[in-house]
């Protein structure tokens, strides 16, 4: 069968393709069937290596530095002609591929991959090589090392947001396939720059590091036939600057460096650099609060061991000059989370944070169960002379929360994105515009920023709005104060190891236990009742207690009633129990159940969960929700009498199918006399 032409960039000529489908969706295909069909090889990493051969040929082509193959060749002249380019690759790129290196996929493997990549690298909406890595490498042993490639749309975004100038220093210190300094070229070539321009800047200014020598030859690959450079990419370590024969990083300088675009691997348990290294770390050391300043002060003990994104952070900001730019990917945790406060306060202090991008957690997916869900943000920052704390007088923070950004939770393509929207309102700011407070752009004043925390969704404006519009008919009550004055009391439950479940019938309440303003009606553990005896009083249950789901995911700020017949349970530590002690501001149990449910009090919730280890979690923040109380008592009695029926009306409910259970079991014909419909 003919393969179709591969043109250059500018060629009109359609390619004769059955359907269009994503680079993903391409390599999928690609990759099963060449796991069927090439002979000599099934690993995953060999199959890429004979796939990035043909497309690097593709885009020698592409780029011009190459004919196009013959329209009207047959399966072995097409198969032929490839190789003669991929010679002509190997010899400029000796650093790259050997002079032995050949193709090793057959005439037939040939046409399959060049006519299923029908799209030209240059003009991909994605990212190809980075998505062809995910794909056959897959996710799993990328994300036990904490990489995930970077979309384009962010590494697009950043780049954009950062602005590199011609000749300045780029550094990406963790380059994974090369996709900040792909998009990089992509902007230059955008901006009218021609070919022999941006070769020589790549070979003079673009630079990279990886832990990864394979993902380092494949980003030389990528960026040299983007760019027809020689950028500088170097298998190391870029937290201890050492190459991965031990040396020096002798072209990684200190201050050296005017934008740094990266997205560093993450994960808590990851060991990013032994103890030698550490002590030379300011965020390798312990932290404490000040209880005079309130601020966050480094100590002389080292940490044991320290993530590798906030090592990162520090490293960065070392390696750029002052005035420098860092364009970084981090996890949310990282700004939020007490635990990292320390780092916040670091970035505060050496930097001018410009703008925080919230981003959706289906961000770094790369299928239904692969990839991670791992919220993260983007961090636009200018390196300064180090000092105290920026004054409120600096104009704040811009900050945006992006609902979509390019694929769903299922990896899948969608044609939203919020971030092009999100890069103008930030243009505009930087402008001096005024912004329409929305929550795709808004600013922060640094006097705002509450508790070092840093991420948009905490600082919802919309949320501050409506909030404010319902002040004219309801009172605005913090839970803290309600708490303080003595009129709510809140505690949380207990856990008993999964060696007491199943032990008895008492029910052990979990987060998934609640359900539509009730418990289930069959808990899925139950406990003995020595242990209940055991916990009876420290619980100490009572009827029209709410217990509300403190930690999870998706569960968080759902809520149940205590009924009467449902005191003897034992209720777990990610639960709140929540009790009404006096009424003040007119509040019962049914009304505080509805607002606690209400939608501004769970977006509230949403907004101040924050991720703790691998799990969201409300944690201490409960007390700064704010609950809106209805100031007319007709109001307040009618939403009272609702919520009391719907909930007399489940508990029946929950009574009838258990009776109905038991029926079924009946023989004597007499069903009892239970609820009636």
């Amino acid at each position: 069968m003919p393969l179709p032409s591969i043109s250059s960039p500018d060629s009109t000529q359609p390619l004769l393709i059955r359907e269009l489908r994503t680079p993903k969706e391409v390599f999928r295909h690609l990759r099963n069937y060449l796991a069927g069909q090439f002979i000599g090889a099934t690993r995953d990493d060999t199959l890429l290596d004979e796939v990035l051969k043909c497309l690097f040929c593709k885009l020698y082509i592409e780029a011009g530095n190459a004919e196009p193959i013959p329209a009207r060749a047959d399966l072995f002249e097409q198969s032929r002609y490839l190789r003669m380019v991929f010679a002509k690759v190997r010899g400029d790129y000796p650093d790259i591929y050997e002079a032995s290196a050949e193709i090793m996929l057959d005439p037939d493997a040939i046409e399959t991959v060049l006519r299923e990549c029908y799209f030209s690298l240059f003009d991909a909406s994605s990212d190809p090589i980075g998505d062809a890595f995910e794909v056959f490498v897959g996710s799993e042993s990328r994300g036990r090392a904490g990489q995930f490639f970077t979309p384009r749309t962010v590494t697009d975004f950043l780049v954009k947001a950062l602005h590199p100038r011609p000749g300045e220093l780029i550094l990406d210190p963790a380059c994974g396939a090369g996709g900040f300094l792909a998009s990089v070229a992509r902007d230059f070539s955008g901006r009218g720059m021609d070919a022999r321009e941006l070769s020589s800047l790549a070979s003079k200014t673009f630079y990279g590091i990886d832990k990864d020598a394979y993902l380092v030859k494949l980003a030389k690959l990528h960026v040299s036939l983007l760019t027809n450079g020689h950028p500088h990419l170097a298998c190391g370590d870029s937290i201890a600057l050492q190459s991965d024969s031990g040396g020096n990083l002798d072209a990684i300088q200190i201050d050296g460096f005017d934008v740094i675009l990266t997205n560093p691997p993450f994960g808590a348990r990851i060991v990013a650099a032994k103890p030698e290294v550490l002590r030379t770390f300011e965020l390798g050391r312990k932290w404490k609060e000040s209880r005079v300043t309130g601020r966050w002060e480094s100590t002389t003990e080292i940490q044991s061991q320290v993530p590798p994104q906030v090592l990162f952070v520090e490293r960065c900001l070392s390696l750029l000059k002052v005035g420098g730019r860092l364009g970084i990917v981090l996890p949310e945790s990282l700004l939020s989370n007490k635990s990292y406060r320390h780092v916040v306060e670091f970035l505060l202090r050496n930097s001018d944070i410009q703008a925080v991008i919230g981003m959706p957690e289906s961000l770094f997916k790369t299928s239904g169960k692969g990839g991670t869900h791992t919220k993260t943000c983007l961090v636009v920052a200018m390196r300064r002379k180090r000092e105290l704390r920026p004054s409120g007088r600096r104009t704040g923070v811009f900050m945006a929360e992006a609902k979509w950004c390019g694929q769903d939770s299922r990896a899948r393509s969608i044609p939203h994105n919020d971030l092009p929207q999100i890069g103008e309102n930030l243009e505009n700011h930087r402008l001096g515009k005024k912004l329409a407070r929305s929550t795709l752009g808004f600013m922060v004043p640094l006097t705002d920023v509450t508790s070092n925390v840093l991420c948009p969704r905490y600082y919802d404006p919309q949320l501050d709005q409506d909030l404010e519009a319902l002040s004219k008919t309801h009172e605005l009550v913090t839970f803290a104060e309600l708490v303080e004055e003595g009129t709510l009391a809140v505690r949380t439950g207990d856990e008993l190891g999964k060696l007491a479940y199943g032990t008895g019938d008492v029910p052990f309440i979990r987060t998934s236990d609640i359900s539509n303003w009730e418990l289930k009606a069959d808990p899925k553990h139950g406990v003995d009742r020595s242990i209940f005896e055991s916990l009876r009083r420290k619980q100490d249950v009572q009827p029209h207690d709410i217990l509300m789901v403190k930690d999870g995911t998706y569960l968080i700020g759902t809520c149940a009633i205590i009924a009467d017949g449902d005191t003897e349970i034992i209720y777990q530590s990610h639960l709140y129990k929540i009790r009404v002690l006096r009424d003040g501001h007119g509040i019962n149990p049914f009304l505080l159940l509805a607002v606690m449910s209400s939608p501004i009090v769970q977006r509230q919730i949403r907004g101040k969960q924050f991720t703790q280890d691998i799990i969201d979690s409300l944690g201490e923040r409960i007390n700064e929700l704010v609950l809106p109380l209805p100031m007319s008592k007709k109001t307040r009695d009618t939403v009272t009498a609702m919520v009391q029926k719907a909930v007399r009306l489940r508990i029946e409910a929950r009574q009838l199918v258990k009776e109905a259970k038991a029926a079924i079991e009946c023989r004597n014909g007499d069903v009892g006399n239970g609820a009636r419909i």
